[in-house]
């Protein structure tokens, strides 16, 4: 009979592949399946030395070499720590630095100009608010839950201005979640539908 443990380690995960407008969610999801098999710090350590054993080093390699496309494939093998592989993946994906602060740039334009349509529903245009706000998070650029409740706000018609009203007045923008938004935004269309 199978112990707990080896039913553990017979576990087997498929690693994201990554593609060429997903790198942010691909980076976390590679961030937190490493977590959980307990080997991402072979990804934070500049050195192979630093208390990672090889097999773990070689094991997060093949991770990596897993979720990747062959063309960065080719640019990522002749690394010697995974960090560098990391590394070179993170660069090739989000570019060099000048290049990044333009696509923060643009998905700020993006942001700021995105408004919700009548025809709309809540959860389609929140899930376009979302990729924007997550890509200029992936990008290293910090935007407070704040201001994009604000932001979202501020995007939807006027058919939603009884309940923005509400929310404004009463509650506290400042503490107050996307999903907390999202959820009052929700329940007030599923009023105006019924």
């Amino acid at each position: 009979m199978e112990t707990l443990k080896e039913k553990e380690s017979s576990v087997r995960i498929n690693y994201p592949i990554l593609t060429k407008s997903n790198y942010a969610a691909w980076a976390l999801k590679m961030r937190v399946y490493m977590q959980a098999h307990g080997v991402w710090k072979a990804v934070e350590t500049t050195n192979t030395k630093d208390g990672v054993e090889d097999k773990t080093h070689k094991m997060v390699l093949a991770a990596i070499y897993q979720g990747i496309p062959e063309d960065i494939l080719l640019s990522v093998a002749d690394k010697t720590t995974v960090k560098e592989a990391w590394d070179v993946v993170k660069t090739m994906c989000l570019g060099a630095d000048r290049v990044k602060k333009a696509r923060i740039q643009m998905l700020k334009a993006e942001f700021e100009f995105l408004n919700m349509k009548d025809t709309e529903l809540i959860d389609d245009f929140c899930m376009k608010l979302n990729v924007i706000v997550t890509n200029i998070r992936g990008l290293g650029e910090n935007i407070d839950e704040a201001y994009v409740v604000k932001k979202l706000l501020r995007a939807i018609p006027s058919k939603f201005l009884q309940i923005t009203s509400t929310i404004k007045q009463f509650c506290d923008l400042e503490k107050m979640t996307i999903e907390e938004a999202v959820g009052s935004l929700k329940a007030h269309e599923e009023r105006l539908c019924g």
